[in-house]
């Protein structure tokens, strides 16, 4: 099994710096969105509802590209390369606050929907 980079790693904890998920539709075309993510040390995660596209395509095919974006400088990144090991709605609401802190510093992710079953997907690198 691979491990993420330390470059990875301190980009995906230090900072605001976003990730860009590409993920494969149906039709085998791409797909890419822009998310908030952090990392337990050896994985991706990032935090989405279900039944959004990105959920529904790796559910279908847990392959997936990260590309993480230095907020202060976009011109470093990192790209993983990987697949979907989990997705875990134990937690999610907890762990999209967390994220919310991180990025925008509320204590409370103000765009969840009533609506919406929350999920962390964590991502092995390959």
């Amino acid at each position: 099994m691979s491990k993420l980079s330390a470059d990875a790693i301190r980009l995906l904890s230090e900072g605001k710096n976003i990730a860009i998920i590409a993920t494969i539709m149906p039709d085998g075309s791409p797909q890419a969105t822009t998310v908030w993510a952090d990392t337990d040390g050896e994985h991706v995660r990032f935090n989405t509802a279900e039944g959004r596209v990105k959920t529904k395509n790796l559910r279908r095919d847990p392959r997936v590209a990260v590309a993480i974006l230095n907020s202060d400088n976009p011109y470093e990144q990192v790209t993983v390369r990987g697949h979907v090991v989990e997705f875990a709605h134990e937690g999610a609401i907890e762990h999209i606050d967390s994220l919310a802190k991180k990025y925008v510093g509320t204590d409370v992710f103000e765009g969840r929907e009533p609506e919406d079953q929350r999920v962390i997907v964590k991502i092995a690198p390959n």
